[in-house]
């Protein structure tokens, strides 16, 4: 990794408002840390880090710091971290981490996939990115800005891993050799109809189906048969017999039997 030149200012504003107006001014706050010595706060003017970052394929800088006005102006720094707003995109923070030339250290690479895999091209799969990012360790000089990884070799089916990636000299890739980082899996279509094909319907399920059809075809004639005669056979005869037994038969003896009773009595 080639060092590029930065140029930073040693920081007095601190907290908040300290952080805000100094965005507004055009810089932006940082820190810088390593084994030699405490945290101290600078700052950087924002569109020399901006461009920068720009003209490098990924956040990975290691920088040749002139810190103007300070005890140390010269310092070899790896940019750790850097924070952006979540919105704008704008950076809101670097952390920068002090090593030595000759000092091995620990880096987060990116991975980038180069090339047509054979499965995507050939098979309609899809190529799936599962681990952005690996750790190497070396001297600065030596770790890449950037791992690029050939796949146009992969089937469906077929993955790269970490014990996969040859490290450039002097460097080593840490981790699990056994961790997936790029693979080339089935459509979409055909997984479902595997799934679909690897699970058969089990024997109870097909039963339990059955016994629901069987309770839902005793129930329909249960209750047509309840509600037919509670209709037909309970209201109309009940009705029509009351009607006719209780009013007619009750009026008409009574009125003969009064009239022939009355008439003998005025004799």
């Amino acid at each position: 990794m080639k060092s590029v030149p930065l140029n930073a200012y040693t920081r007095s504003k601190t907290r908040r408002a300290g952080a805000k107006s100094l965005r507004t001014s055009g810089r932006i706050p940082a820190v810088i840390y390593g084994r030699q010595r405490v945290t101290q706060n600078l700052e950087i003017v924002a569109k020399e880090l901006g461009d920068l970052i720009h003209h490098s394929v990924s956040e990975n800088l290691l920088v040749d710091l002139s810190v103007k006005d300070d005890d140390r102006p010269k310092r070899l720094a790896l940019l750790q971290e850097v924070q952006h707003h979540a919105l704008s995109g704008k950076t809101l923070h670097v952390d920068f981490h002090e090593i030595s030339a000759d000092e091995k250290v620990t880096v987060m690479v990116p991975v980038e996939a180069t090339g047509e895999a054979a499965g995507v091209k050939t098979s309609g799969g899809v190529l799936e990115h599962v681990l952005f990012k690996v750790k190497v360790r070396g001297l600065p000089a030596d770790i890449p800005e950037l791992i690029t990884v050939d796949v146009s070799h992969l089937e469906i089916g077929q993955a790269i891993h970490i014990g996969d990636i040859k490290p450039l000299p002097g460097t080593e890739i840490l981790g699990d050799k056994h961790i997936t980082v790029i693979a080339v899996a089935a459509p979409r279509a055909e997984e479902v109809e595997a799934v679909a094909a690897e699970t058969p319907l089990a024997a109870g399920d097909v039963e339990m189906i059955k016994e629901k059809k069987e309770e839902g075809e005793e129930e329909a004639p249960a209750k047509g048969a309840a509600k037919a005669p509670a209709k037909g056979a309970e209201k109309a005869p009940a009705k029509g017999a009351e009607k006719g037994a209780e009013k007619a038969p009750a009026k008409a003896p009574e009125k003969g039997a009064e009239k022939k009773a009355e008439k003998p009595a005025r004799k």
